[in-house]
């Protein structure tokens, strides 16, 4: 028995040896001796390629309980889209029109957490039409937030670009993302908040004219739409109505975005030129 163990200890003695002579560093042997864990594969090299398997770590964005360590600079692509964010800086009441692509939801949402990371404002309410463009989707199951998870997508999309979506759902439970239906802000009063109003042309003048009343102390209010796509029948939409009037309010900023603002694909702006 004494013998065995000697030759054992001798073996592993010499394996050690040899792995720091020749820089063999993940033998059996010493990984066991030394208590070394290996590291999964393709750590610090990026994508695996074709054909390999990539059930390592990676740092893409597939991971999404790993917490986003990084936050994206804001920065304005165009003179339309400076113009809005300069305006949400220095207005509690900005109205945001444009056509599709123009960044008017992304930005929106981008400042509301930049005020809530900041400091500035104690929530961020969300609020859009529960309105189906062109087709009705039928009955939808869950509580008021999974039925209108479908309607509010483009938000938590813009959400979850700032913020990892496993700090959406934390401030959400902790109730410092709310999600606000139109039909039922009838009577509050939204202090210390950021509200974004998305999709406004789907809202009619009576619906605007309550939910722009909602604004309280310490609280900013961004207001949202196309003009020129609005889902309810022609004549109904009241935010061009309730822009137009607004202009003349001195406290109140309406800035109107343009084609040379869409920072989509440039087909979209080729195709809002002709449509």
């Amino acid at each position: 028995m004494e013998s065995s163990m000697t030759k054992r200890s001798a073996l592993k003695r010499q394996t050690r040896e040899a792995a720091r002579e020749f820089g063999v560093l993940d033998t059996p042997e010493f990984i066991q001796e030394a208590k070394v864990r290996r590291l999964p594969p393709h750590v610090g090299q990026g994508r695996p390629r074709r054909g390999e398997q990539g059930n390592g770590w990676s740092p893409y964005p597939s991971n999404d309980d790993r917490d986003q360590a990084y936050l994206k600079t804001l920065k304005p692509k165009s003179d339309g889209q400076a113009a809005l964010m300069e305006a949400i800086d220095d207005h509690n009441m900005v109205l945001a029109l444009g056509p599709a692509g123009t960044g008017k939801t992304y930005l929106a949402v981008a400042k509301a957490v930049e005020a809530l990371e900041a400091g500035k404002v104690g929530r961020i309410v969300l609020s859009r039409p529960a309105v189906e463009a062109g087709e009705s989707i039928g009955f939808l199951p869950g509580d008021m937030e999974d039925k209108l998870a479908p309607y509010l997508r483009p938000l938590y999309d813009a959400l979850s670009d700032r913020l990892s979506m496993k700090r959406v759902k934390a401030l959400m439970a902790e109730g410092l993302i709310e999600i606000a239906p139109i039909g039922y802000m009838r009577g509050r009063t939204l202090n210390n908040a950021f509200v974004v109003v998305d999709e406004a042309q789907n809202c009619t003048y009576v619906q605007l004219k309550m939910l722009l009343t909602r604004l309280g102390w310490h609280s900013t209010m961004v207001v949202t739409g196309d003009p020129q796509q609005s889902d309810l029948l022609p004549g109904i939409s009241g935010l061009s109505d309730v822009a137009e009037r607004l202009q003349a309010v001195p406290d109140i900023a309406v800035v109107k975005l343009a084609e040379r603002d869409i920072v989509r694909h440039p087909l979209v702006a080729s195709m809002i030129g002709v449509l």
